[in-house]
């Protein structure tokens, strides 16, 4: 009996020695912290890939359409406020001296693959996360500028532009939240777990300040619509 009792006492222990420390888990599982990531993560590469390359796609064939008439009319020139011919004629279009379009063909298939790859189980090594670190970085940088060039200089919204900012914006924050698990981003627990637990939040926030800018930049223009 009284082998039973200390066995009942030691129980709470032993159960309070398998709690996981809150450092730990926002620390990624083994799988994670060993290169890898989750099946949601992975899908959401995949998804936001196709859709990046697909806009930079429609984005080339219009340029290409561009090129032979430049007075042709695009699929994409929904109004004078809506449209992408006054992007693919500015020189915003080509801030690298090619056209934009080069990057996205060339970026989003890569992160495509390193979706699948994921989703495969595939562990990537360090480098590779601070490569896709640094090249969604890249990208969201490059994306808010041409959103400044877009609202306050050009003041249009090219829709096929439009959707890759949409798609920017998540692929930029979950990226930087995985990589605080692998520790390709070094990062203290607080940071890391705001990141983890809370990378929707800040996506859907993101997204409603460019919304909120968007529609406050070109007030007037919105109003001419109606």
């Amino acid at each position: 009996m009284s082998t039973t009792a200390d066995e009942t006492r030691l129980e709470p222990d032993d159960a309070a020695g398998d709690v996981e420390p809150l450092e730990d888990r926002w620390a990624g599982t083994e799988h994670q912290r060993a290169g890898g990531a989750s099946r949601g993560y992975g899908l959401l590469l995949v998804v936001t890939g196709v859709l990046g390359a697909f806009a930079a796609a429609m984005l080339t064939i219009e340029y290409i359409h561009k090129l032979k008439d430049p007075d042709a009319t695009l699929i994409c020139d929904i109004n004078p406020f809506l449209t992408c011919g006054a992007f693919l004629g500015s020189p915003q279009a080509s801030a690298f001296g090619f056209p934009n379009v080069v990057i996205g063909m060339l970026a989003f298939p890569v992160v495509v693959a390193t979706g699948a790859l994921l989703l495969g189980g595939v562990r990537l090594p360090r480098w590779y996360w601070r490569g896709l670190l640094g090249g969604t970085l890249f990208g969201i940088g490059f994306v808010t500028w041409l959103q400044y060039q877009a609202l306050f200089s050009i003041r249009a919204i090219c829709p096929w532009c439009a959707l890759v900012w949409a798609v920017m914006i998540p692929l930029f924050v979950h990226t930087v939240a995985r990589s605080t698990q692998n520790g390709a981003l070094p990062a203290g627990s607080g940071l890391r777990a705001l990141l983890v637990q809370y990378r929707w939040v800040l996506t859907a926030l993101w997204w409603l300040l460019v919304v909120a800018v968007a529609l406050i930049a070109l007030a007037d223009r919105w109003s001419s619509l109606l």
